[in-house]
């Protein structure tokens, strides 16, 4: 592997975070690695050291370099540390994948460069599926008060404003000058929204190409449908997730450019736990979540 290699003019370079998902890295790397434009190098953090992927890595015919934390930095952190390695290393475009997921055919670099170059654009992002339902968003995702689910749904060309961040997302070097790299301290989720509203407030050019496709395992389960689908609540089956996606979310809802939308928030929540779910311990346990948040009491559970 190597971590000195001299990139040409253009240069790609790919970061992948994984950690104890060897298996479906392996799976990722063989279809980045397949692209019929493929990137120059990729970046491997590992966040799993007792259960190391070193071997995966080396057996990419990608140039590689493969950065083994003996600390979990997380999602953010592992991003962060990617992204930048990927810089320093004089990448021209900086592309994000997570373990889990994979470019849907060999088109999906060639054409995300196509259409950042075609559009100007600063950052671009494919459509993010379901792997094992591709008709199927893995995410919902937001149109002012309608909620779709159906990859048909969004149209045929492109999205202006709106991007599912880390999963296949390229970025321009000089966009990250601007927007910067994913914030630590959130560690795991979150993070790509409070990216994505830095790339919202910075006015530079961004969207979701509907040409390209990337998989990931459905995580639509959490967002819980109301009002007959005009809004969802974002609900996490266990208390680790639960705990992150919560406190993160406090944090956000108090940054320039979320604030207007926590009245909404807690009429929306408020809804669901109280009106729908009926679990006034649930509704407590998000208002303490949401106030570690909002006072940046960032302690790992």
């Amino acid at each position: 592997m190597s971590t000195g290699t001299s990139l040409g003019t253009g240069a790609v370079v790919t970061v992948v975070v994984t950690r104890h998902r060897r298996e479906l890295l392996a799976d990722s790397l063989k279809m980045i690695a397949t692209q019929t434009r493929p990137p120059e190098h990729l970046i491997v953090v590992d966040n799993g050291p007792d259960q190391p992927a070193e071997q995966v890595v080396t057996d990419c015919p990608i140039p590689t370099t493969y950065l083994c934390s003996q600390r979990n930095l997380g999602g953010a952190g592992g991003f962060a540390l990617g992204m930048l390695h990927a810089l320093a290393m004089g990448a021209e475009w900086v592309w994000l994948a997570d373990d889990d997921g994979r470019p849907a055919d060999e088109t999906v670099l060639a054409t995300l460069l196509d259409e950042a170059q075609k559009r100007g654009l600063a950052e671009v992002s494919p459509v993010v599926a379901n792997m094992d339902t591709p008709d199927t968003l893995a995410f919902p995702l937001r149109r002012g008060l309608t909620w779709k689910r159906q990859t048909n749904e969004l149209g045929t060309d492109f999205l202006p404003g709106i991007a599912s961040l880390f999963n296949g997302a390229l970025f321009r070097a000089s966009a990250l000058d601007v927007v910067g790299v994913p914030d630590y301290r959130l560690f795991w989720r979150g993070d790509e929204v409070e990216v994505h509203r830095r790339l919202v407030r910075s006015g530079l050019r961004f969207g979701t190409s509907l040409r390209a496709t990337y998989l990931h395992p459905d995580g639509s389960d959490e967002f819980k449908p109301m009002l007959g689908g005009r809004f969802h609540a974002q609900d996490p089956g266990d208390a680790i997730k639960r705990y992150y996606t919560y406190r993160n979310r406090g944090y956000l809802l108090a940054q320039p450019g979320m604030r207007k939308i926590g009245a909404l928030e807690l009429a929306r929540f408020g809804l669901y736990f109280l009106g729908i779910k009926r679990d006034p311990k649930a509704f407590l346990e998000w208002l303490q979540l949401l106030r570690l948040g909002r006072r940046e009491r960032f302690f790992r559970k």
